[in-house]
């Protein structure tokens, strides 16, 4: 009797102990300390944890600890990771997350806000469920801009021959290809190391991923291209998500949506002070010719509009919204 009391015992305590014990729910992103997404993924985990209050806590890995962009999406949907912040690859997901790779299509973040209303949220979020991920909000990667360490880049002739890093999404590998440059998909945290060792000529992104990265130690130039302006989206996978219970859902997706003025008012900050950073840094800055690359990307716009269905509509309705 004193045996089966003692299990008894034992087994209540272990119960006990499952029952208080914190979820911890793991956030995984790729960009470096100092980045917009590091700095974005560190307040929203503040944010949140303050909101959950013990429930769960939500805990931070940069640096591609847990994955690249790829793996960390395959990794929501297995539910071994449970928070992530994809953005340029999300077109690999549904073809229709590459209307975010066509040139010049967003003019500023207000701009932004119309398309994700009218947009994404009715047409372009319902694809990512159809795949078992569930976008909670809509941050920012930012406007890209290209680095190289040939020559100043200012018409879309200026990149003939250059081999150029760009991001795993077929549609930016389209339309380098159709400005003539060389571009090949990288993971991100492989770039450093190409461009050092000049596997890669160069490479595009926000100011904020380069400065992070350190891009600017191994280039010589940046030209002020601002081709694309590239959402990110704090995500989940739908399953893990379905079993978080109501109150920790609430939580996280309404802190996820807060953040959205955190996230826009960092990367205005970053825009002006980074630039002067790189450019004391050494790197040789220019403008570039954006209406001869606005005029290199009709190809673009057409090849992306004939091969993706209902891509067109979603296109002008977003260009209507800018006006």
């Amino acid at each position: 009797m004193k045996v089966v009391r003692l299990l008894s015992i034992l087994i209540s305590v272990l119960f006990a102990h499952a029952a208080g014990a914190q979820t911890e729910l793991k956030f995984g992103h790729v960009g470096e300390p100092g980045s917009l997404f590091a700095k974005s993924a560190e307040e929203f985990a503040k944010r949140a944890n303050q909101k959950l209050g013990g429930k769960a806590k939500v805990v931070v890995f940069g640096s591609s600890q847990l994955g690249g962009d790829k793996e960390l999406l395959q990794k929501l949907k297995l539910g071994t990771v449970d928070l992530a912040l994809p953005s340029t690859v999300m077109s690999s997901e549904s073809d229709l997350f590459g209307i975010f790779e066509m040139p010049y299509l967003v003019k500023d973040r207000k701009h932004m806000n119309a398309i994700e209303k009218e947009v994404f949220w009715p047409r372009l979020a319902p694809e990512t469920e159809k795949k078992g991920l569930k976008i909670l909000a809509v941050w920012e990667n930012g406007y890209r801009h290209i680095t190289n360490s040939k020559r100043p880049i200012v018409k879309p002739q200026d990149l003939q021959g250059i081999k150029l890093r760009v991001p795993e999404g077929k549609w930016r590998v389209k339309m380098f290809q159709a400005y003539g440059a060389n571009p090949s998909p990288m993971k991100y945290s492989e770039v450093f190391t190409a461009l050092q060792t000049g596997v890669m000529d160069g490479q595009e992104n926000p100011f904020s991923q380069i400065f992070s990265a350190k891009f600017h130690e191994v280039q010589k130039f940046l030209s002020l291209t601002g081709h694309v302006y590239t959402p990110a989206y704090i995500t989940t996978g739908s399953k893990k998500w379905a079993s978080l219970p109501a109150d920790v859902r609430k939580a996280l997706e309404g802190v996820a949506k807060e953040m959205q003025a955190f996230v826009y008012a960092t990367a205005e900050k970053d825009e002006n002070e980074l630039l002067g950073k790189i450019k004391s840094a050494g790197v040789q800055v220019n403008e570039a010719d954006k209406r001869a690359f606005v005029a290199a990307s009709k190809a673009v716009y057409e090849d992306f509009g004939k091969e993706v269905k209902g891509s067109k509509e979603l296109i002008d309705k977003a260009l209507a919204l800018a006006k």
